[in-house]
């Protein structure tokens, strides 16, 4: 039975999609298919790793038959990727055998039963909805999925903080060294109160799906689930359990000694200083005196660098350490000409921000050089 028959990108399109989900390794092997339905001449493609589940439609079905399969979708992407621009690709399916035909070009795959496959059961009730245009979500994700923990034994910390209320939305993520938070406001909105934890991999998942436009994405909250539509895609997503610690607690305010300096210029001077790290220690030492601030590191083998930046500064000199990839990470991420840093003392969290707007904050622990 002919299921598909369409151009190379177009197949390849959806399939890429929902295939960044995809595990390599799984205990249950058809967790490294993808499943494909055809009613008519519409065919979804769906991909899912128990927890997160990704699915988009895609006008390629060829015949008026219905059916689904599922097949592997690296292999499936890998030959398609393989095949010359423009091909007319057919996909069909006989005893089980999945057919890709293009040219000369064939290929033969093994498929499971659809029936098989292990789709998310999605909550028939969400407890709240909202929309932001994709590029504004996008923002928020940019802004601090890098503070994410990546297997911290505190679950709760390997994710990001979905914070709603009236006409807010914020977002936080910390790994217990550094925070970062970023705000936006929807006018005329009135959210009900609720903090969610998105896992780590559904958020560097979205962040790859979302465009840079102002197309709408539907997000539904439950208690245990978050939806997330726009566009063809629709993507469910289990939500981490647990209880995120009080940011509003680790934000330090009320710190006198404010430098305002070029971020292009502090990132370039960090990176040539960072060098003279090691794998294993990555401090830099932080000297501030009126007008300037000095950057140095050292390593086992008593190498150094040593750079000097002008600033805006004008309160008695300090000095304090950090790691310099938490610096690095944020300037990196940032798309302004300049950042402000607020100090108490050598002992105390840092505050990073963008002069002259409140919607992002910073906070990164200090340590010992």
């Amino acid at each position: 039975m002919l299921l598909i028959k369409a151009d190379r990108d177009a197949i390849l399109k959806p399939l890429q999609t929902v295939a960044g989900i995809v595990e390599r390794r799984h205990t249950l092997p058809i967790l490294a298919n993808v499943l494909l339905r055809k009613q008519g001449p519409s065919i979804s493609f769906l991909a899912s790793d128990v927890e997160i589940q990704v699915q988009t439609t895609a006008e390629l079905g060829a015949g008026s038959d219905d059916a689904a399969i599922t097949v592997s979708a690296r292999k499936l992407i890998d030959i398609l990727r393989a095949l010359p621009d423009g091909a007319d690709v057919s996909i069909k399916v006989e005893n089980k055998r999945a057919t890709i035909q293009a040219g000369k070009s064939r290929f033969a795959l093994q498929t499971l039963g659809a029936e098989e496959f292990p789709t998310v059961a999605v909550n028939e009730a969400f407890s709240a909805s909202f929309s932001l245009p994709q590029k504004q979500l996008k923002h928020l994700f940019q802004m601090v999925h890098f503070a994410m923990a990546q297997q911290d034994i505190r679950y709760y910390l390997n994710g990001l903080l979905l914070v709603t209320e009236g006409e807010h939305v914020r977002v936080v993520a910390t790994d217990g060294h550094r925070l970062a938070y970023c705000h936006a406001q929807i006018d005329g909105a009135e959210l009900a109160r609720q903090e969610v934890i998105i896992p780590r991999k559904t958020v560097l998942e979205l962040q790859r799906l979302l465009a840079d436009n102002d197309e709408p994405v539907n997000i539904d909250v439950s208690g245990n689930q978050v939806r997330f539509r726009f566009g063809e895609v629709e993507m469910v997503s289990k939500l981490v359990e647990g209880k995120f610690p009080d940011y509003q607690r680790v934000v330090p305010s009320g710190y006198t000694k404010k430098m305002v300096c070029g971020r292009d210029t502090l990132a370039s001077s960090l990176t040539r200083a960072s060098i003279l790290t090691s794998d294993k220690f990555k401090g830099v030492r932080i000297s501030l005196a009126p007008g300037l601030v000095k950057i140095q590191t050292s390593n086992a083998e008593q190498e150094e660098a040593t750079e000097e930046i002008e600033v805006d500064y004008g309160n008695e000199p300090m000095e304090i350490g950090f790691n310099v990839s938490y610096l690095q990470d944020v300037l990196a991420n940032l798309k302004t000409e300049q950042v402000q840093i607020e100090f108490g003392d050598a002992n105390s969290s840092a505050l990073l921000t963008v002069p002259e707007n409140a919607d992002f904050k910073y906070v990164v622990m200090p340590m010992r050089i």
